[in-house]
């Protein structure tokens, strides 16, 4: 792996961002509605995409039919998410969604992983790795109960 504590801090920001913009589009919701907020957060992020986007000429956006028709799904995925964690907050804590939102991502992670579905390299899903989910998932039950 090329730089490997790159990767880490790349990862730590994006869950970092992850979990800050779930309370804050939590804090959205709960004042203008969902479908509202999940509107403007993603007028934010088209926006704040768009800058460097004008910078470096649209980059490669011209080529996006060459996209497989269902990767044009993957802001559905982002609503769903928004809507996900501004309806849990409330409810059970920010912990208790984020950590239930990763539990998702890592079972999906696993599936993809297994049957090498999406780009994903197969990795088949062996005993360390079941046990490993195991624990996930009982530490979102302990973290949710």
């Amino acid at each position: 792996m090329d730089n490997l504590p790159i990767i880490i801090l790349i990862g730590l920001a994006g869950g970092i961002a992850v979990g800050l913009q779930s309370p804050l589009s939590s804090l959205m919701s709960q004042r203008i509605g969902t479908l509202e907020s999940v509107f403007i957060v993603h007028i934010g992020g088209a926006i704040a995409s768009l800058l460097p986007l004008l910078f470096y000429s649209g980059g490669k956006l011209s080529q996006w039919r060459t996209v497989p028709w269902y990767a044009l799904i993957a802001g559905v995925f982002g609503l769903v998410v928004i809507g996900a964690v501004s309806y849990m907050i409330p409810r059970i804590g920010v912990a208790a969604a984020t950590i239930t939102i990763v539990a998702g991502q890592i079972l999906i992670g696993v599936l993809l992983d297994h049957f090498g579905l999406l780009g994903a390299s197969p990795r088949p899903l062996d005993a360390s790795r079941l046990l490993g989910l195991a624990v996930v998932l009982v530490g979102v039950w302990l973290t949710v109960k």
